[in-house]
């Protein structure tokens, strides 16, 4: 009897709702009607992760703020402050710290598998421009608040990258003075990168990440095959080889994120500078701007292209190379003319050549952290080339590559949902049945199939 009366109420404020607001609209169009394909596998983890992150960084970094003095004066010593006296402070600072890198990580991940499935190819173009200029604000959003700790490599690292930009010609001493907002990088360089990181850069990618997903929603996500399942439907017009995102992605991902979720605690109260590549051992002193650290470096994620400018014998040159390491992932969509979008039917020449530049990726990363030696200039330059070798040739090897037959149906997409295989879909389908052994459940299934509609239950069909 309450059970009945809890759901009439529920469903009464649900109609309040979306008399003002189309809210179970929303939930059917991006969750439980949003149809994707059946065969997602692991590397389909990491769109969901890298929201999980972005929510981690936006609640730690505003109780950071509340405590933090943007002031080149106070900086470092509030970081102390934080760290040393206020509650659970140094669990903030380190979840924040963690999450910066965390997120890079499931950044590079998910790039991958848009590279290794061609989830980039026709028609999703725009979802890949989308996340390029998420990865662009990222990059800026660390960089920004790469500096405030005020440490020495904070310090330092920001002096360096700030002084490239007055390599640029004619307007380049100029732009660096705008940047700093100084002669030298001061209390103005930190208000500003404060003012950047906290509020202007974190609502610009909030603005693109739902451009990004809407976006993907309006021509559906791809798929380990490569293949559109909008093209077979069945006769109520929804695509045969697919699935509701919810609950079905929702219960998956959540199983991804548990497993992440445990990496990440266990590197905040463990292992929280990962050696000092998270949190460098040189920003644990104050900025002193009288005394240059032995090796300059920036954080790890950002070390690729950094090899790629030392690489470079010219320092406009360098920042040339550098721009365009970043540049021409943006026309990827345009070079790749391949008919085929999975690795799984391409050929031997754009395999071998997807898993060198992998290793030339891994390699320029590896590169950055190590200080400037001659063996280390020639191997940097060999990586850079190759680096850009994979995207000059793509074009050719797209075209004269040979390549599977693409079938027309998934792969995996004539198995039952109830024998497939995996700890997730176990247990997610013993959740079920607990669900519906429940009384609850049994007195409010026929609500339950028009409320949770947004939720469909097995046994309840979304109308």
């Amino acid at each position: 009897m309450v059970c009945q009366k809890t759901s009439e109420k529920a469903k009464q404020l649900l109609n309040w709702v979306d008399e003002r607001l189309p809210l179970s609209n929303f939930i059917n169009e991006h969750l439980t009607h949003y149809y994707a394909p059946k065969n997602f596998n692991f590397l389909y983890f990491f769109g969901s992760l890298a929201l999980l992150v972005l929510v981690n960084q936006i609640v730690s970094g505003i109780f950071l703020a509340m405590h933090y003095k943007p002031s080149a004066e106070l900086a470092f010593d509030s970081v102390e402050y934080i760290m040393r006296d206020v509650q659970w402070g140094w669990l903030l600072r380190y979840l924040h710290s963690t999450g910066a890198s965390m997120f890079f990580i499931v950044i590079y991940l998910h790039m991958f598998r848009a590279l290794f499935y061609g989830s980039f190819k026709k028609p999703r173009e725009l979802i890949w421009l989308f996340g390029m200029v998420i990865f662009v604000m990222l990059m800026a959003e660390a960089f920004m608040g790469y500096l405030l700790p005020w440490g020495q490599m904070s310090y330092w690292g920001a002096q360096v990258i700030i002084s490239l930009f007055g390599a640029i010609p004619v307007v380049g001493e100029d732009l660096a003075l705008w940047i700093r907002g100084d002669f030298v990088i001061a209390d103005a360089t930190l208000n500003r990168f404060f003012a950047l990181h906290v509020v202007a850069i974190p609502l610009a990618i909030l603005l693109l990440v739902v451009l990004h997903l809407a976006a993907l929603h309006t021509v559906g996500s791809n798929n380990p095959d490569g293949i559109d399942i909008k093209k077979h439907k069945n006769p109520e017009g929804l695509p045969v080889d697919g699935i509701p995102f919810h609950p079905y992605y929702t219960v998956k991902d959540l199983y991804g994120m548990g497993i992440f979720m445990i990496v990440f605690a266990f590197i905040v109260f463990y292992l929280p500078e990962v050696g000092g590549y998270f949190l460098e051992h040189p920003n644990f002193d104050p900025a002193d701007p009288m005394r240059t650290p032995e090796h300059i470096q920036p954080v790890w994620y950002f070390t690729p292209f950094y090899t790629i400018l030392r690489a470079i014998p010219s320092k406009l040159g360098g920042v040339l190379a550098m721009g365009a390491a970043i540049a021409v992932l943006f026309a990827l969509p345009w070079l790749d003319r391949s008919a085929v979008r999975s690795v799984r039917y391409r050929g031997p020449m754009f395999k071998w050549a997807l898993f060198v530049f992998v290793l030339a990726f891994i390699g320029l990363a590896i590169l950055g952290t190590k200080p400037v030696s001659p063996i280390a200039t020639v191997f940097a330059r060999i990586f850079s080339a190759l680096y850009f070798g994979f995207f000059l040739l793509l074009p050719v090897i797209s075209c004269v590559d040979t390549t599977k037959q693409v079938p027309d149906r998934l792969t995996e997409a004539t198995i039952p949902l109830a024998k497939r295989e995996g700890v997730h879909w176990r247990l997610f389908e013993r959740a079920i049945l607990a669900v519906q052994a429940s009384p609850c459940y049994v007195r409010s299934k026929a609500y339950c199939c028009k409320f949770i509609a947004s939720l469909p239950i097995i046994g309840c069909k979304p109308k």
